[in-house]
C-alpha cells in the first residue's frame, strides 16, 4: 500500500543480514578494546579474555580490564545499532540477539554453561547499556525534523 509512513515489510534476508552484521560489529569492536587494553598493560591476547566465563571477575587485574572492555564495547555497538539497525524498537531484539549468540558462543568455546555469577551480571548491564544508549540514539535520529524544500510560490 502506498502512502502509508514508514509501513513494515517482512524481509527475512534483511533481518538476517542485521543479525551478522551486528554480530561483526560486536565482536571486532570487542577485539580491538581488548587489544587496546592488552597493549596498555602489555598482556598477552586471548580468546579466553572473549569466551570464557572465568575471566570476568574482580579479584584480578586482567579480569577488571576485561569487564571493563565489555562495557566499552556495549557502548561501541550502540552506535552499531544507530547505524545499521536505526530503528528504536528494535533495539532491544538486536542487543538480546547477539549476548544469546554471544552466550552460545561462551558455551560452544568452553564447553559447559557459563556460571559464573559476574560474567552473568557483566552481561547483563551490557544488555542495558547497549539497548537504552542504542534505543536512545535511534529515537533521537527518528524524531529529528524532516525538512520541507519550500519552493517559492508563483504569484497567479
Amino acid at each position: 500500500m502506498a502512502g502509508q509512513f514508514r509501513s513494515y515489510v517482512w524481509d527475512p534476508l534483511l533481518i538476517l543480514s542485521q543479525i551478522v552484521l551486528m554480530q561483526t560489529v560486536y565482536y571486532g569492536s570487542l577485539g580491538l578494546w581488548l587489544a587496546l587494553v592488552d597493549g596498555l598493560v602489555r598482556s598477552t591476547p586471548s580468546l579466553d579474555q572473549m569466551f570464557d566465563a572465568e575471566i570476568l571477575g574482580f579479584s584480578t587485574p586482567s579480569g577488571r580490564l576485561s569487564m571493563m572492555s565489555f562495557i566499552l564495547n556495549a557502548l561501541t555497538c550502540a552506535l552499531g545499532l544507530l547505524y545499521f539497525i536505526r530503528r528504536g524498537k528494535q533495539c532491544l531484539d538486536f542487543t538480546v540477539t547477539v549476548h544469546f549468540f554471544h552466550l552460545l558462543g561462551c558455551w560452544f568455546y568452553s564447553s559447559r554453561f557459563p556460571s559464573a555469577l559476574t560474567w552473568w551480571l557483566v552481561q547483563a548491564v551490557c544488555i542495558a547499556l547497549m539497548a537504552v544508549i542504542g534505543e536512545y540514539l535511534c529515537m533521537r535520529t527518528e524524531l529529528k525534523e524532516i525538512p520541507l524544500n519550500s519552493v517559492p510560490k508563483s504569484n497567479v
